[in-house]
C-alpha cells in the first residue's frame, strides 16, 4: 500500500508541474548549453557580424543598422574577453541567445532583433563550431610540427647510438636509437598530413543554410565565407545544418594520433625502467613515490598512454549518438560540442607534453650498447653466407645451427672457433669473425628506410621536406 501511495503522490506532483506551465527547472538546465558553448563567444560574434554585413548588402537592414549591430557586438566581445559578461540563468540558453540578448540591451531590441533575419541557430552553431575547430586544429598542427622537429633534431644529434631493436619485446637486431625515434616520427608525420586534410574539410561555410531549406533573402554566402576565412561552401542546406562529420573526423583523427602517442609512450616507459635504463626522464616530467624514495615514476608517459582511452571514448560515444538520427538538425547534435572541446584540449595538451618529454629526456649510450647480444647477429651470419652464394633458405638453417651450437656449448656465438663454424658448414671462411660487429651490422642495412647512418639521414631529410 505504501508503494502504491508513493506512486500516486509522484504522479500528482508531475501533473501539478504540467498545469503550472513552462519547462521543468531540471529540463531547463538539461537543455542549456551556455556552460560549455560560451567558449565559442568570439566565433559567434564574428559570424554574426559577417551575417549582418551580408544582410546590409542584400538591403535587409540599413547601413546604419549594420554599424550599430557591429559596434554593439564588438562591445559584447569585449565583455566576454574581460570577464564581465553576466549570464542570465534561465534566459541565456546558449551562446547565441546570450549574445543577442546582450546586444539588445546595448543597442535596443528594435535593431538587434533584425540580426537574426533569415538565420537559424541550426546554421549558427555549426558555423561557430567550424570556426573554432579550424583555429584550434591549426594550433595543433603547429604543436605536432614542433614535435617532429624535435624528433628529427634528436635523431640527427644522437645518430651514433646503437641499441637493440625488438619484435615481440624480444631482442631482434641491432638498430640505431635514431632509427627507433624516426619510426614514430614518420608515423606522426603521416598524422600531420591527415590533419591538414581534416582542416580543409572543417573549413567550409554553413552560413546561409537557414534552418534546413536555405535563405529566402538572396544573401551572398560567398561574401560571408570570404570574410570568415572559409575555403568554400557547404552546398546543400539540409546537409549543412545536420553535418557533424567534421567533428567525427576530428575525433577519429585524434583517436588515431593518440593511439600512436600511447605506443610511443609505452616504449619509453619500458626503456626508462631500471631493467633497461636506455633513457631517463627529466624531473619536470616524472614524479617520486609517496612511499619509496628510490622510485622515479614516468607519470607523463603513463598519462599520455591513459589519455588515449579518453580520446577514443570521445569518438565512439559521439558516433553512437549520431548513428540513428533522421535528416537535418536534431537536438542530439548538441552532444557534438562537449566531446569536441574536451578532445581538442586533450590532444593539444598531450602533444605538447610529449614534446617536452622528448626534448628533455637523457639517453644512456652505454646501457643501450650493453643490452646488445651477439646472438642478435644470427641473421648477419645468414647474410654472410648469402654473399658467398648460398641460397637464403639454406643459410637461415645454417645460422640456426650456429645458434644451437652456441647454446649447446654455453659459448657466446661470436666466440665460437673457426673450426666450430667449419664443422657446421665448410663454406665458412676466416672472415666470419668480421660479422660480429654491431656498428657494421647496422651499416649493412643501407637500403632506403634502413638503419644505416646514410638511410637515417635520408629519413630525416624526408621528414623535414614533409614539414
Amino acid at each position: 500500500m505504501r508503494l502504491r501511495a508513493r506512486g500516486q503522490s509522484l504522479l500528482a506532483d508531475w501533473q501539478r508541474l504540467v498545469l503550472l506551465g513552462g519547462l521543468d527547472p531540471l529540463m531547463v538546465k538539461y537543455n542549456e548549453s551556455i556552460n560549455f558553448d560560451r567558449i565559442l563567444y568570439k566565433q559567434d560574434i564574428r559570424g554574426s557580424i559577417a551575417y549582418a554585413r551580408a544582410n546590409a548588402e542584400a538591403g535587409i537592414i540599413s547601413r546604419r543598422e549594420f554599424e550599430q549591430i557591429e559596434k554593439g557586438l564588438q562591445q559584447v566581445e569585449k565583455e566576454w574577453a574581460t570577464g564581465i559578461f553576466a549570464i542570465v540563468p534561465g534566459v541565456d540558453e546558449d551562446i547565441h541567445t546570450a549574445n543577442e540578448r546582450r546586444l539588445g540591451e546595448i543597442i535596443g531590441k528594435q535593431v538587434a532583433g533584425k540580426l537574426h533575419t533569415g538565420r537559424s541557430r541550426n546554421e549558427q552553431v555549426v558555423c561557430d563550431m567550424r570556426l573554432w575547430l579550424r583555429d584550434e586544429l591549426r594550433a595543433i598542427e603547429r604543436h605536432l610540427a614542433d614535435l617532429l622537429h624535435v624528433m628529427a633534431a634528436r635523431a640527427e644529434r644522437e645518430i651514433d647510438l646503437v641499441m637493440p631493436g625488438y619484435t615481440h619485446l624480444q631482442r631482434a637486431q641491432p638498430i640505431r636509437w635514431s632509427h627507433w625515434l624516426l619510426s614514430y616520427c614518420l608515423v606522426f608525420a603521416t598524422d600531420l598530413e591527415h590533419l591538414r586534410e581534416v582542416i580543409r574539410r572543417v573549413n567550409r561555410c554553413p552560413l546561409g543554410c537557414g534552418a534546413l531549406a536555405g535563405n529566402p533573402f538572396a544573401i551572398d554566402r560567398d561574401m560571408m565565407a570570404r570574410e570568415l576565412g572559409f575555403d568554400g561552401l557547404l552546398w546543400n542546406s539540409m546537409a549543412g545544418v545536420a553535418d557533424r562529420d567534421f567533428v567525427t573526423e576530428t575525433l577519429q583523427w585524434g583517436a588515431m594520433l593518440m593511439q600512436h602517442v600511447s605506443r610511443w609512450a609505452e616504449d619509453l616507459i619500458i626503456y626508462s625502467t631500471a631493467e633497461f635504463g636506455f633513457v631517463r626522464l627529466a624531473d619536470a616530467y616524472s614524479t617520486g613515490s609517496s612511499l619509496m624514495p628510490q622510485k622515479k615514476n614516468p607519470d607523463s608517459l603513463e598519462l599520455l598512454r591513459g589519455k588515449c582511452g579518453r580520446a577514443f571514448g570521445h569518438m565512439a560515444g559521439f558516433m553512437m549518438s549520431q548513428k540513428g538520427l533522421p535528416s537535418t538538425y536534431n537536438k542530439d547534435l548538441q552532444e557534438s560540442v562537449e566531446p569536441m572541446l574536451d578532445h581538442v584540449k586533450t590532444v593539444s595538451d598531450s602533444i605538447q607534453v610529449a614534446n617536452g618529454v622528448l626534448a628533455t629526456l637523457t639517453t644512456d649510450a652505454g646501457r643501450m650498447r650493453a643490452a646488445l647480444d651477439p646472438s642478435m647477429l644470427a641473421t648477419d651470419i645468414a647474410d654472410y653466407l648469402v654473399r658467398k652464394g648460398v641460397p637464403f633458405r639454406e643459410t637461415h638453417h645454417i645460422s640456426g645451427r650456429c645458434v644451437a651450437k652456441a647454446e649447446e656449448t654455453g659459448t657466446p656465438i661470436n666466440e665460437l672457433s673457426y673450426d666450430q663454424f667449419c664443422g657446421i658448414d665448410n663454406r665458412f671462411e676466416k672472415d666470419i669473425a668480421d660479422v660480429f660487429d654491431y656498428d657494421m651490422s647496422v651499416e649493412r642495412r643501407s637500403a632506403k628506410g634502413g638503419t644505416s647512418k646514410a638511410s637515417v639521414l635520408q629519413q630525416i631529410k624526408v621528414i623535414r621536406e614533409m614539414l
